[in-house]
């Protein structure tokens, strides 16, 4: 009688941490950043004439020159800390889905000069309402280390 109480209660906790076990894990890998433009999907970069990076989507990293060669980080490079990302001009690259968008910075740079600005854009999130991320500096993301990352010291050879 024992064993039969014994195997009872162990299948019962087997059942409860059966149910207990299913975990939904909700990860949101390729979500546009609250500072990205209204209206668009399926777009993986945006270039931004500003700075001359490039912001993955998918990653949530900026892309930058520096250093001789094209940099992935979480961070704005040292220079640009204190960039504004809600205010600054986004251009959406929808024609480009591989994983060097830089391949045609030269065209980018032209096209896109510093100060470029295309038609009005709206940001997903609020400026005021910014989620401040990393460092609480005008809430972008990616401003904490200068660029530090992938042995870069923020210092590049401003050649493009």
């Amino acid at each position: 009688m024992r064993t039969l109480k014994l195997f009872a209660i162990g299948i019962i906790l087997l059942a409860s941490s059966t149910i207990h076990a299913q975990v939904s894990v909700n990860v949101n890998i390729g979500t546009p950043p609250l500072w990205g433009p209204v209206g668009y999907s399926n777009i993986d970069y945006y270039y931004l004439p500003d700075i001359e990076a490039y912001y993955d989507i998918r990653a949530s990293q900026f892309i930058y020159f520096g250093g001789g060669r094209w940099i992935r980080s979480r961070y704005l490079p040292g220079p640009y800390r204190n960039y504004d990302l809600y205010s600054g001009y986004k251009v959406v690259l929808n024609d480009y889905h591989g994983s060097r968008p830089y391949s045609n910075f030269k065209n980018h740079k032209v096209k896109y000069y510093k100060g470029y600005h295309g038609t009005p854009q709206r940001s997903i999130g609020s400026k005021g309402n910014k989620v401040y991320k990393n460092n609480g500096r005008n809430g972008n993301q990616g401003s904490r280390n200068g660029g530090h990352e992938n042995g870069n010291n923020g210092r590049g050879n401003g050649k493009h």
